[in-house]
Protein backbone atom coordinates (compact mmCIF):
# COMPACT_ATOMS: atom_id res chain seq x y z
CA UNK A 1 0.00 0.00 0.00
CA UNK A 2 1.54 3.31 -0.96
CA UNK A 3 1.94 5.86 1.86
CA UNK A 4 0.43 8.27 0.08
CA UNK A 5 -3.19 9.08 0.06
CA UNK A 6 -5.20 8.15 -3.98
CA UNK A 7 -7.75 10.57 -4.53
CA UNK A 8 -10.97 9.37 -2.96
CA UNK A 9 -9.53 7.04 -0.25
CA UNK A 10 -7.50 9.64 2.32
CA UNK A 11 -6.15 8.53 5.55
CA UNK A 12 -8.40 7.38 8.92
CA UNK A 13 -10.20 10.85 10.09
CA UNK A 14 -9.23 13.38 6.90
CA UNK A 15 -12.24 14.77 4.95
CA UNK A 16 -11.95 14.41 1.06
CA UNK A 17 -10.54 18.04 1.78
CA UNK A 18 -7.21 17.14 3.03
CA UNK A 19 -5.99 14.84 0.62
CA UNK A 20 -2.89 15.16 -1.14
CA UNK A 21 -3.15 15.50 -4.44
CA UNK A 22 0.08 14.59 -7.15
CA UNK A 23 2.68 17.47 -7.30
CA UNK A 24 1.52 19.06 -4.14
CA UNK A 25 3.70 19.95 -0.93
CA UNK A 26 3.13 17.47 1.85
CA UNK A 27 3.70 17.57 5.53
CA UNK A 28 7.01 15.99 6.99
CA UNK A 29 8.33 14.77 10.27
CA UNK A 30 10.98 16.63 11.48
CA UNK A 31 12.65 13.84 12.58
CA UNK A 32 12.78 12.39 9.03
CA UNK A 33 16.73 11.96 8.13
CA UNK A 34 15.70 12.89 4.50
CA UNK A 35 14.59 16.24 6.29
CA UNK A 36 17.60 16.01 8.02
CA UNK A 37 19.62 15.84 5.72
CA UNK A 38 17.94 18.30 3.78
CA UNK A 39 18.51 20.78 6.37
CA UNK A 40 22.54 19.92 7.41
CA UNK A 41 22.54 20.54 3.63
CA UNK A 42 21.08 23.60 3.66
CA UNK A 43 22.93 24.79 6.86
CA UNK A 44 26.29 23.66 5.06
CA UNK A 45 25.46 26.51 2.30
CA UNK A 46 24.68 29.15 4.97
CA UNK A 47 27.80 28.65 6.66
CA UNK A 48 29.73 28.72 3.40
CA UNK A 49 28.17 32.46 2.43
CA UNK A 50 28.33 33.60 5.93
CA UNK A 51 30.86 35.82 7.33
CA UNK A 52 30.42 34.61 10.91
CA UNK A 53 33.54 33.24 12.28
CA UNK A 54 31.87 30.31 13.87
CA UNK A 55 29.60 27.61 12.56
CA UNK A 56 26.06 27.26 12.85
CA UNK A 57 23.82 24.32 12.93
CA UNK A 58 20.04 23.49 13.40
CA UNK A 59 18.52 23.18 16.79
CA UNK A 60 15.19 22.64 15.64
CA UNK A 61 13.24 21.78 12.20
CA UNK A 62 10.02 23.77 12.68
CA UNK A 63 8.34 22.73 10.02
CA UNK A 64 8.93 21.19 6.84
CA UNK A 65 7.17 20.07 3.70
CA UNK A 66 8.13 17.89 0.50
CA UNK A 67 6.87 17.80 -2.93
CA UNK A 68 7.83 15.39 -5.67
CA UNK A 69 8.79 18.07 -8.61
CA UNK A 70 10.80 16.58 -11.25
CA UNK A 71 13.26 15.13 -7.95
CA UNK A 72 12.38 15.83 -4.47
CA UNK A 73 11.81 19.55 -2.90
CA UNK A 74 11.92 19.89 0.60
CA UNK A 75 10.38 23.73 2.12
CA UNK A 76 11.58 24.21 5.34
CA UNK A 77 11.78 26.63 8.40
CA UNK A 78 14.77 26.07 10.86
CA UNK A 79 16.17 27.46 13.91
CA UNK A 80 20.18 27.48 13.51
CA UNK A 81 22.59 28.68 16.09
CA UNK A 82 26.05 29.31 16.68
CA UNK A 83 28.10 26.78 18.00
CA UNK A 84 32.15 27.30 19.61
CA UNK A 85 33.12 25.72 16.10
CA UNK A 86 35.14 28.28 14.08
CA UNK A 87 35.24 28.39 10.45
CA UNK A 88 38.08 26.72 8.98
CA UNK A 89 39.04 24.25 6.08
CA UNK A 90 37.97 21.49 5.90
CA UNK A 91 34.75 22.26 8.56
CA UNK A 92 34.22 20.47 11.50
CA UNK A 93 31.86 18.24 11.73
CA UNK A 94 28.81 20.27 12.67
CA UNK A 95 27.28 16.86 15.22
CA UNK A 96 30.72 17.67 17.40
CA UNK A 97 30.19 21.40 17.56
CA UNK A 98 28.21 21.89 20.54
CA UNK A 99 26.11 25.21 20.88
CA UNK A 100 27.85 28.41 22.00
CA UNK A 101 27.34 28.53 25.91
CA UNK A 102 29.27 32.28 26.21
CA UNK A 103 26.24 34.41 26.26
CA UNK A 104 27.86 37.10 24.86
CA UNK A 105 28.64 35.15 21.31
CA UNK A 106 25.20 33.22 21.58
CA UNK A 107 23.61 34.16 18.00
CA UNK A 108 20.11 32.15 16.68
CA UNK A 109 18.17 32.78 13.25
CA UNK A 110 14.97 31.57 11.86
CA UNK A 111 15.78 30.41 8.59
CA UNK A 112 13.40 28.81 5.63
CA UNK A 113 15.00 27.23 3.27
CA UNK A 114 14.16 25.57 0.10
CA UNK A 115 16.42 22.54 -1.20
CA UNK A 116 16.40 20.41 -4.22
CA UNK A 117 17.43 16.82 -5.04
CA UNK A 118 17.45 15.24 -8.27
CA UNK A 119 18.57 12.31 -7.99
CA UNK A 120 19.09 10.85 -11.26
CA UNK A 121 21.68 13.88 -11.69
CA UNK A 122 23.53 13.43 -8.79
CA UNK A 123 22.36 17.08 -8.32
CA UNK A 124 21.78 19.01 -5.20
CA UNK A 125 20.47 22.88 -5.32
CA UNK A 126 19.23 25.41 -2.33
CA UNK A 127 16.99 26.94 -4.28
CA UNK A 128 15.66 29.50 -1.12
CA UNK A 129 18.38 30.42 1.98
CA UNK A 130 16.39 33.44 3.84
CA UNK A 131 17.66 33.89 7.22
CA UNK A 132 16.35 36.06 9.68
Amino acid sequence: KSPFPVLGEGAPGQSHHSLILPGSPFPAKANDPKVQRAARLAIYKYNNSSNDIFLFKESRINKATIQIVKGVKYRLNVDICRTVCRKRIPHPNLDRCDFQKNKMLRKKFTCDFEVWFIPWQQKTQILVMFCH
